[in-house]
């Protein structure tokens, strides 16, 4: 049995980022993942939206950290190597009910104290966006707004926890957690742990693990969204991301993202099906013929015939429940606001969704902070260091700087993703670092994300996976 200060359940963001703030402690912590990697989960499917916050409620810890967030996210993707941008956002309306929700998130985001916020009139937001319908009338700029794929966030923030001395143990779901003698016992498929204090940050499955020692309290009813992805070719015809308020409600989201794609989504529907593999979810036919339809009334120019990928997601809805004649009875009303519960040692992260992606490190840090004090190990690490160098995007560098690293290393000379512009060495780099199929390649890399979306490429990676494995195992 192995004895940790601090276990953390989950390998999303929210794990990963707690992971990461619990290194800057001198103790032993383990996280726990049933998947063979990080970011299987909700963490990866999401619009990848850095936001500003003033969707919140005024004064809220959600207000707060999301303000704090999005302020701090420059510094953080340096610290982490990740790409990000802030194109800054608009949110556009037409019509009476619009206007005055634009106008109220313009009011909560001023008292929130957001700096960059400007109402525009419908002519004003067609000098920005010259593309989007005729009929504006009116529309919210946010200077800040940023983007950035959440999937190379969480696999930055595990690298550098793992650097850090985090461990991390894959294929290693939870079946039991019983307290014992002032510690937790948890049983998994790779064994038996003993923890201090206990994190639970597993996602969709953060409810049940946390009634392993409490009775129910919250449930998950999660709702499914579907987006799509456009090719390159469709790049410049948004410069901002795009929020549409429609007269029935939210609408649709157009987002520029850091690899020159247009994402669009999401919808919000009831799962019919739920999740159907370990590195997905079931897109729904009816939700992207919502999506062409809104875009063609929205943003007639992009085309969406221009498709190159769609995947699906669902959000954590939580709600609260109680057992009625043993049967969990859900209650009418949603929790808004996310649920940092706190029993005696265990810490659980339930129904963290929008802007969960903006503040994943503030929240990580708030978790990782408390479960410290809980056990006591609050002496700072020297040697931590918040800096993970990442792989160096070759598509990225000049001719002259590519042209040097290929007399380094001659891999850089080999292009694998033609779509992408992924070299031999990255992939190879990303296998060194940790990924063991093709779509943790993907991840680390973009390779197989482009037009072709890896009918090219995707032979020679799992060549190389294959030789990697041939010879651990030889």
């Amino acid at each position: 049995m192995e004895r940790v200060d601090v276990l953390v359940i989950g390998a999303g963001l929210l794990g990963c980022f707690t992971a990461r703030n619990l290194t800057r402690y001198e103790m032993d912590i383990l996280v726990l993942e049933k998947e063979n990697d990080v970011s299987r989960g909700i963490s990866k499917a999401n619009t990848g939206i850095i936001y500003t916050g003033y969707d919140n409620k005024p004064g809220s810890l959600k207000s707060k950290l999301c303000i704090q967030s999005n302020e701090a996210f420059d510094a953080l993707a340096r610290q982490l190597a990740v790409p990000f941008s802030r194109p800054g956002s608009l949110m556009i309306g037409y019509g009476p009910r619009a206007d005055q929700v634009i106008r109220r998130k313009y009011t909560d985001g001023i008292r929130a104290g957001i700096k960059g916020l400007r109402l525009l009139n419908g002519c004003e937001a067609k000098e920005l966006e010259p593309r989007l319908a005729d009929g504006i009338s009116s529309a919210l700029f946010s200077r800040s707004t940023g983007t950035v794929n959440p999937w190379e966030l969480c696999i930055a923030a595990y690298e550098n926890a793992r650097d850090n001395g985090a461990g991390f143990q894959f294929g290693s779901e939870v079946h039991s957690i019983k307290r014992d003698h002032g510690a937790f016992l948890v049983e998994t498929d790779s064994g038996l742990y003993s923890a201090r204090a206990v994190v639970n940050a597993a996602g969709l499955s953060s409810d049940r693990v946390r009634e392993f020692i409490q009775k129910p309290l919250l449930r998950l009813y999660p709702t499914a969204a579907d987006y799509m992805v456009l090719d390159t070719s469709e790049s410049g015809k948004i410069r901002h991301i795009i929020f549409h308020e429609g007269e029935n409600g939210k609408g649709l989201t157009l987002v520029p993202t850091v690899d020159g794609n247009i994402l669009v989504g999401p919808t919000n529907h009831e799962p019919k099906y739920g999740v159907i593999s370990d590195t997905g979810f079931r897109v729904s036919t009816d939700g992207l013929m919502e999506l062409r339809s809104l875009c063609r009334m929205v943003a007639p120019s992009i085309l969406t015939e221009k498709q190159i990928r769609a995947f699906g997601s669902l959000r954590p809805n939580v709600y609260r429940v109680h057992e009625e004649e043993g049967r969990i009875i859900r209650e009418d009303t949603r929790i808004r606001d996310f649920s940092l519960l706190e029993e005696d040692g265990f810490f659980s992260l339930i129904g963290i969704k929008t802007p969960g992606l903006t503040f994943s490190n503030e929240l990580g840090r708030l978790a990782a902070d408390k479960a410290a004090a809980f056990t006591g190990r609050t002496k700072l690490r020297k040697s931590y260091s918040p800096y993970r160098v990442g792989i160096a995007r070759t598509r990225d560098l000049s001719a002259g700087e590519r042209a040097a690293l290929i007399r380094k290393d001659p891999c850089r000379g080999e292009v694998v993703c033609g779509c992408m512009d992924v070299t031999l060495s990255e992939i190879l780099q990303a296998i060194e670092q940790g990924a063991h199929d093709f779509e943790g390649i993907r991840r680390r890399t973009g390779a197989g994300m482009g037009r072709c979306q890896g009918s090219r490429c995707r032979k020679k990676i799992w060549d190389c996976l294959y030789e990697r494995s041939f010879r651990e195992k030889h």
